[in-house]
C-alpha cells in the first residue's frame, strides 16, 4: 500500500523530502509526484522494475519516450547533445512545462532510449518540490506524465491518485492541486524543432 506524504509547495520540509529520497535510493521506489503541468510517476533512472512498472501502469510499450526529470541545464547537458540553437531556445523556457527530445548521451542506459532513434525527453520542471528531491538526490529522475489509460490529461490530485494506484505505487506525494495540462513537448532530434504534443508551455517560439 502506497504511503502518503503531504509536502508544502512552497517550502517542502525536508525531513519528508528525506524520507521520499531515501525510498528512491534504497527501496526503489516508484512515486507519483506534482509538477508544474499535472502529477508524474518517477523513479531513479537505475531503477529497471520502476521503468517496466511505469510502462503497465500507462498501458505503454518499448517504444515510450521517457523523460529525465533535471535539476538544472548542468545536469541536463550530461545527458543530451544539444547543439548551440538548440541550447539558447531550451535555455529560455527553463525552469517550465516543457519536455524536450534530443539524442541521448553514454550517460543515458539504452534501454531508456528509443529503440530506433536513440533520443530520450528531458525537462526542468518549475515547481518547488520537484526541486527539493532532485537536490536531495543528486541525480535525474526517470519519468513519465501521470496520464492513465483512456485519459488525455495527467492527474492533479494526489488523494484520488492514492486511492486509485495505492496497490501500484510506493509513495504519493500530495503538494496541492496542480494545473491539468500536460508538459509541451519539443522534438530537436532532428535539429529543427518540431512540436510533437501542445501543451502548457508557449508554442510560438516554435512555429
Amino acid at each position: 500500500m502506497a504511503r502518503y506524504l503531504d509536502l508544502h509547495p512552497v517550502d517542502p520540509q525536508p525531513r519528508l523530502v528525506g524520507q521520499v529520497v531515501a525510498a528512491l535510493r534504497d527501496d526503489d521506489a516508484l512515486i507519483a509526484y506534482p509538477t508544474d503541468s499535472g502529477y508524474a510517476l518517477g523513479c531513479r533512472v537505475g531503477n529497471r522494475d520502476g521503468r517496466d512498472r511505469i510502462l503497465r501502469i500507462r498501458g505503454l510499450d518499448d517504444r515510450h519516450h521517457f523523460t529525465l526529470v533535471c535539476a538544472d541545464f548542468g545536469q541536463l547537458g550530461q545527458l543530451v547533445h544539444v547543439d548551440n540553437a538548440a541550447f539558447r531556445t531550451i535555455r529560455s523556457c527553463t525552469p517550465g512545462p516543457y519536455t524536450f527530445i534530443l539524442p541521448g548521451t553514454p550517460e543515458v542506459p539504452r534501454r531508456l532510449l528509443h529503440p530506433k532513434k536513440k533520443t530520450v525527453g528531458v525537462r526542468i520542471p518549475d515547481h518547488r518540490v520537484v526541486s527539493a528531491i532532485l537536490a536531495e538526490l543528486g541525480e535525474p529522475l526517470l519519468s513519465s506524465s501521470l496520464i492513465l489509460p483512456g485519459e488525455t490529461e495527467p492527474r492533479t490530485m494526489g488523494w484520488e491518485i492514492k486511492e486509485d494506484l495505492e496497490h501500484q505505487v510506493d509513495i504519493v506525494i500530495e503538494a496541492g492541486e496542480t494545473p491539468a495540462e500536460p508538459t509541451t513537448v519539443v522534438d530537436f532530434s532532428d535539429g529543427a524543432p518540431e512540436v510533437l504534443r501542445h501543451g502548457a508551455g508557449d508554442t510560438s517560439r516554435f512555429e
